[in-house]
């Protein structure tokens, strides 16, 4: 009970800085923009580091990309929106949760992550190449009460932002309103292709304020529709416009590949993107999961090395664009290499079989036979900690695509077996997908990890 009062007070506190910043923001930018720095500071402490503060101070105190960037957020979101947002994903998920998580990973002894991916549904409106979805009438599904269960399980932890995939989520937006209402502590984003966004599914992400999207396209017109089918663009277009016009947040969901990643990256589209009122954007390598998966459309080490710079281009303190970026794959650096088998986050599809990642589809564990702890304590998932980080070089964090003799060796000796939905995929299949891959990027990798961590790198050579 001394700890809920606690909590939210805590809470109340940061809500009424909030509340005080952005009226003061509204008045005068920058300064604001510093007030917003100083308040977090004073309620988060040393959550972050107190170069991280002056960081913030420097950049947003000036006329820079990012100060206008956030006048832009400020002057485009609903108000209600913008803080419910701050408040879940920011303060319950990313601060506050993130201690608690902390807490109870000691007592627990494993990780507690504090991002959740589950599958509400394997069904989709659409039937893009590639894609594993099963049609309408041959699905498997997430009951109410699985994900409210999961939810409340996961909170107590200290568990609060949730992303959902499918499938197309969208197909149970009448329970994902459902669920984001009793759980309005909770932040929820939704991966849809974005087709079946309407007014009505507007207003209550408007009213609730905990909710919010990332389309997924594959580039312009001829390269989405081509894969999604013809049409497909248009109607994303229009969603867009239509989350816009009632002040929400929403980005795109992007899988480069060795035929799209130029494109996909290029200024032309970053802009079109920004036009239409996109914020962030998470980039996907492409993962070739699924026995019929091609190898052809992995990158080349010299396409990879693009990328690398190009996402730190995009989003530099200057130049770049105004639109926030994360590369997973090659992001590894900033968040200590994998982030998967419940270090950070993991999986739970729509069969309830709980996974390491969205992309390795085995396990031994099952929300429908066991509690979340234990769950969370599957041979797997702690044989995954226990080799975190997969490699020296951040720069190759994966234990499939990067390091495939590491998954190999992980599911033999947890004895995980294969949860894909339609076509169960060993782990020498999937991974010898990757092999040459790793091979050839790992000169690439070292070169440049070695360029830009030569710190690092020495201090690796004393150790040894």
């Amino acid at each position: 009970m001394q700890n809920k009062i606690a909590h939210a007070a805590e809470r109340k506190a940061f809500e009424l800085v909030l509340d005080g910043v952005m009226k003061y923001a509204k008045k005068d930018r920058t300064k604001g923009f510093v007030q917003v720095v100083n308040a977090i500071e004073k309620v988060l402490g040393d959550v972050w580091s107190p170069q991280a503060y002056e960081s913030l101070r420097k950049f947003l105190g000036t006329d820079s990309k990012w100060s206008r960037q956030l006048s832009h957020i400020l002057d485009t979101v609903d108000p209600f929106v913008l803080k419910t947002l701050m408040l879940n994903a920011g303060y319950e998920g990313g601060f506050r949760g993130f201690r608690d998580t902390q807490k109870n990973a000691e007592k627990y002894g494993c990780s507690i992550p504090y991002i959740v991916l589950f599958d509400p549904t394997s069904a989709c409106n659409l039937h893009c190449t590639g894609c594993w979805a099963a049609e309408y009438g041959k699905t498997l599904n997430l009951s109410f009460e699985d994900m409210d269960s999961l939810v409340s399980q996961a909170k107590e932890l200290g568990t609060h932002n949730f992303f959902m995939t499918g499938g197309e989520p969208m197909v149970r937006k009448a329970d994902i309103v459902k669920l984001a209402e009793k759980h309005r502590d909770c932040a929820f984003m939704l991966f849809t292709n974005g087709t079946l966004i309407d007014d009505a599914f507007c207003q209550d992400m408007k009213r609730l304020g905990n909710i919010w999207l990332s389309l997924s396209i594959e580039g312009f017109e001829e390269a989405t529709d081509s894969r999604r089918g013809k049409g497909t663009f248009k109607r994303v277009m229009a969603a867009m416009d239509k989350l816009h016009s009632y002040g929400l947040v929403y980005g795109t969901s992007i899988c480069y590949t060795s035929v799209n990643y130029k494109d996909v990256t290029s200024d032309e589209f970053l802009d079109f993107l920004i036009s239409k009122g996109v914020l962030f954007s998470w980039y996907f390598h492409y993962m070739p999961v699924g026995n019929d998966a091609s190898t052809e459309l992995l990158l080349t080490p010299e396409q990879r090395e693009y990328m690398y710079h190009r996402i730190r281009e995009i989003r530099d303190w200057e130049g770049g664009k105004p639109i926030f970026t994360i590369d997973f794959q090659n992001d590894g650096e900033f968040v200590g290499g994998c982030i998967a088998g419940g270090k950070y986050y993991c999986h739970v599809n729509a069969n309830g079989d709980v996974e390491p990642c969205v992309f390795i589809h085995y396990s031994s564990a099952n929300i429908h036979n066991m509690s979340w702890i234990d769950c969370l304590r599957q041979p797997l998932f702690l044989a995954y900690q226990k080799n975190q980080p997969f490699n020296d070089n951040m720069l190759r964090p994966c234990p499939m695509l990067e390091n495939p003799e590491k998954l190999v060796e992980l599911v033999h000796q947890t004895g995980a077996v294969s949860t894909d939905l339609l076509s169960p995929e060993s782990c020498e299949h999937l991974c010898g997908k990757c092999t040459e891959y790793a091979k050839n990027w790992q000169p690439c990798a070292q070169h440049l990890w070695e360029t830009s961590h030569p710190e690092k790198v020495a201090a690796e050579k004393v150790a040894q």
